[in-house]
């Protein structure tokens, strides 16, 4: 089996676990897209944001003493955009309704996000 075909295995079974997630992409670090499972939106750019958002997020914590980056969240009047590490390499953006149940989210989402680093650590 394929790096991508197991990357977009993780979304799929990340997107069965929880319904509220409406769309997840898997983009490297300099913002390329690797997978996604967007039925709307340029996968290009969400990528390029999400992997700035993974930097940013890196940055605040270095300045603040916050030890390693792990996920931040964009919150919206219409749904949410939760950003995770996926390693060194990667960054899984996870795309909810609003009203989703959070715990769950984090729950799968982090587990997706371990997955997709030891895949992409295999492969490359």
């Amino acid at each position: 089996m394929s790096i991508s075909e197991e990357l977009n295995i993780v979304l799929g079974g990340l997107r069965s676990a929880v319904p509220e997630i409406t769309a997840a992409l898997i983009a490297t670090t300099d913002g390329l897209p690797v997978a996604h499972s967007l039925s709307s939106g340029d996968p290009n750019r969400l990528s390029a944001m999400a992997a700035t958002a993974l930097g940013l997020g890196k940055r605040i914590c270095e300045t603040y003493g916050g030890g390693e980056f792990k996920e931040n969240t964009v919150s919206g009047s219409e749904g949410q955009m939760f950003i995770y590490s996926a390693g060194g390499k990667a960054v899984l953006g996870v795309i909810t309704k609003t009203g989703g149940n959070v715990g769950l989210i984090h729950l799968e989402a982090r587990d997706a996000a371990s997955k997709i680093a030891t895949i992409l650590n295999r492969g490359m």
